[in-house]
């Protein structure tokens, strides 16, 4: 399973609030402290008492450091004053009985952390299954077709938010599904997570995309009605990889719930394919009224891109959208991988952060067919 560049990072930011060691340079607070004041001493030939900003010692190294090491680090702070030769303190001094008492509340803070961070360990390993059962990181290949996702929440923390994403081999080909869901963050993840079951039970069962949206939209219609005051509706891509039959170019096939249009990135350009936009999910309209499929034949190197809104939508200081269209040639010699990770370096150097569910999914078809000559722009089927 392959995660962007973007998502390790993230992580690792958030390992020292999930209970792993701290930064190296928050453990080396409490000795660059005593240096730093062991410093000051020296050159004033003991003229001056630095006793008290030794008292900062203790509750630096309650920070990173268990209760054993908080408990020593205050007991060499009381050494130093206690012993004349080190200039910060006089035997019998007020500042002793000061520096000690903090020393204790400091040992007693880093217990009670330790404990926290070990609750707090526990409590974040099930939430992080949880959301991983509801939506699992993308494998590098299905079926054929290799696929990378950039996938960002809004809420700072947590791993699905408002966006859905999900690619599954069915019994004709491999179809999957890019969407956003009303709203954005963890109020959303219970529609998520039932949009997401539906599309897996229907890419088995439905002969085609339009049955597929039909049990989508049927899903949150009647999600909707189990609870009057609920108005849920989502928007959402689909697309199907058919199996080719022998001597025939592969295709993708795609319908489209109102949601934004998907790219095809191919020979360095770029192409907004012009899916006929049906309605979104959750009105009750995908059987009635069937979304429109377009079908475009596939060439070898060529990328498929589904982004949500939030790519679309990023704004930079000046209320300008991020151009995803005319971002995406410098980016054309990358892998999947690669190139989800350099859209979200872009992005950020474009908007500086992101306040919206970001979902970024990338196709590439294994083609190995040279000879097909259909363009981007292809008649839409019926």
């Amino acid at each position: 399973m392959t995660w962007p560049a973007a998502r390790r990072r993230d992580e690792a930011e958030r390992a020292w609030l999930r209970g792993a060691p701290p930064p190296r340079w928050v453990r080396w607070l409490p000795i660059g402290l005593l240096v730093v004041l062991y410093a000051l001493q020296a050159p004033t030939g003991y003229r001056f008492e630095l006793a008290f900003p030794l008292a900062a010692i203790p509750p630096l190294a309650a920070l990173s450091y268990g209760p054993v090491a908080t408990a020593l680090y205050g007991g060499f702070v009381i050494l130093l004053l206690e012993l004349p030769r080190t200039g910060f303190g006089r035997p019998g001094d007020s500042d002793v009985l000061t520096v000690g008492l903090v020393a204790v509340l400091s040992t007693a803070i880093a217990l009670v952390r330790r404990r926290r961070d070990k609750q707090l360990v526990t409590v974040r390993t099930v939430a992080e299954a949880a959301q991983f059962a509801v939506l699992p990181p993308l494998p590098e290949r299905v079926g054929a077709v290799c696929c990378a996702g950039l996938y960002r929440a809004a809420h700072r923390g947590a791993l699905v938010g408002g966006d859905l994403f999900d690619v599954r081999k069915s019994p004709t080909g491999v179809r999957a599904v890019v969407g956003d869901v009303q709203g954005h963050g963890l109020s959303a993840v219970g529609t998520v997570a039932g949009l997401l079951g539906a599309f897996r039970e229907a890419v088995l069962d439905q002969p085609d995309l339009e049955g597929v949206a039909a049990r989508l939209d049927r899903r949150l219609v009647v999600d909707t009605a189990e609870d009057e005051h609920a108005e849920l509706f989502a928007t959402a891509v689909l697309l199907e990889f058919p199996d080719p039959a022998p001597g025939e170019a592969p295709v993708v096939r795609l319908i489209s719930c109102g949601h934004p249009h998907p790219l095809l990135l191919r020979d360095g350009r770029v192409t907004e394919l012009d899916v006929p936009s049906g309605a979104p999910l959750g009105l009750g309209l995908a059987e009635a009224a069937p979304p429109e499929r377009l079908t475009v034949e596939l060439r070898p190197g060529d990328r498929l891109i589904a982004p949500s809104d939030g790519v679309t939508e990023a704004r930079n200081r000046d209320g300008e959208f991020y151009p995803l269209a005319d971002r995406l040639p410098q980016f054309a010699g990358e892998d999947p991988a690669g190139l989800t990770d350099a859209v979200w370096r872009d992005v950020i150097r474009f908007a500086g952060a992101v306040r919206d569910d970001l979902t970024l999914l990338v196709f590439a078809p294994l083609v190995s067919a040279p000879d097909a000559t259909r363009t981007p722009d292809v008649p839409r089927e019926a």
